[in-house]
Parts: structure tokens; C-alpha cells; sequence
């Protein structure tokens, strides 16, 4: 067992992966929607988690007009929305965000508003209060703009700000966008973030005279 201890000023979440276990939903919707268009499924869920579903798309179907996946992404949210079964909290992400309530910090998510709220509402965790969801941002992770709107947002160079992430399009946006990254669960392990949790139970958050933060990451 080691210790990482990362100082930051802010810190900004990913959401699905990385405070929610949303693959059993994920993998329902969009194995579905592979199927109707001939891709192999698994295939499909290999690029799926961490981009806006348009994004995923045109990845799985360069030739298909953007118009098409925009009109099959807003089919897909609606579908996503509805359906919260198999939603639960990432483990010690309760009281991660307990933790945090009060510091300078920012939920950033691929999903849109609807869906943030049914899936943090789902699986019983805070909201917080400064978010940037798809409609907030032109272009989907891996670009960084969300994380460089979370961060302005909250008033904070992107130097001075820790992401939060499960994907490999969600670290590289947080690296594109000159963050540190910690990594929370098995697909982040292999991606070369900063620092690697398998849960946020690894987690301790402290409070430093300054206002500043302080994450003691424990490596199991």
C-alpha cells in the first residue's frame, strides 16, 4: 500500500464511471441501438463511455450524415433517462462528496441535464450546484472544453485543478486541457492518469489553512 498526496484549488467530476455506475443501462441502451445498425455491440461499447452519443456515432459510422446521430442522440438521452435500473453510487462516492461540499468544485458530464439529474438522483448523491452538461458545451469529450468551462466557472486556472475521470476520452480531455487526473476504476487503470483509485473509497479529502485542497490517494 502507497500514498499520493495531489494539492489542488478545484476539482472537477466526471459523473457516469466516475461517482455512477451506470454501465448496466449504458449497455442495455446502446446495445440495442448497435444491433438496429448492424455493429457489433461489443464493439460499440468499446468507444461508447465518456463522449456525448453523437460523438459515438461518428465514430462507429463515419459515412452516416451528423443530422442522423444528432436525431438518434436525443432518441437515446430520452431512453437513457428513463431508464434508472442498475443505477448505483461508484463505492465512497457519498462521502467523497460529502467531503467536498463546500470546496470549490464542478460536475462535468457527457450527459445532458435531464439525464445528470435522473442518474445522480438515482443513485442518491448531491448535485452540485456548478455543472456543465452536454448542452453546455459545442464539442464532446475528448475536446476539453467542458473541463475549461468547469474550471472558468469556478474561477481557477486549469493548472490548478484535479479532474476526476473514468474514460479514455475523459482523461484525455482532462489532459488536453493542462489538468492532473485521477483515475477511478478499471478503465482508467491502463490510461496513465496522475493517480489511480479503483473507488473513491481510496480517497481522503483535506482542507488546508488556505482554502486550498489537499487529495491523499491511497494505492492499494
Amino acid at each position: 500500500m502507497s500514498a499520493t498526496v495531489l494539492p489542488a484549488r478545484a476539482l472537477l467530476l466526471d459523473m457516469d464511471g466516475t461517482l455512477v455506475n451506470s454501465d448496466a443501462v449504458v449497455e442495455r441502451c446502446w446495445r440495442r441501438w448497435a444491433v438496429a445498425q448492424g455493429i457489433d455491440p461489443d464493439e460499440a461499447l468499446k468507444v461508447v463511455h465518456g463522449r456525448q452519443g453523437y460523438a459515438t456515432m461518428a465514430v462507429l459510422l463515419p459515412d452516416r450524415p451528423m443530422e442522423q446521430n444528432y436525431a438518434d442522440n436525443r432518441v437515446m438521452l430520452a431512453e437513457e433517462t428513463a431508464d434508472t435500473d442498475g443505477v448505483v453510487p461508484i463505492g465512497g462516492a457519498a462521502e467523497f462528496m460529502a467531503a467536498i461540499d463546500g470546496l470549490p468544485h464542478a460536475l462535468v458530464t457527457s450527459a445532458d441535464a435531464a439525464l445528470a439529474q435522473a442518474r445522480m438522483g438515482a443513485a442518491e448523491l448531491r448535485m452540485p450546484s456548478v455543472r456543465v452538461t452536454a448542452e453546455s458545451v459545442g464539442a464532446s469529450k475528448p475536446d476539453p472544453e467542458g473541463f475549461l468551462k468547469g474550471a472558468a466557472e469556478l474561477g481557477f486556472d486549469p493548472a490548478d485543478c484535479i479532474v476526476f475521470e473514468d474514460s479514455e476520452a475523459g482523461i484525455a480531455a482532462g489532459r488536453a486541457a493542462g489538468m492532473r487526473v485521477v483515475g477511478v476504476g478499471p478503465r482508467a487503470e491502463a490510461l496513465g492518469p496522475d493517480a489511480h483509485v479503483g473507488d473513491l473509497t481510496q480517497v481522503r479529502v483535506e482542507t488546508v489553512e488556505d482554502g486550498s485542497i489537499r487529495l491523499h490517494i491511497t494505492t492499494l
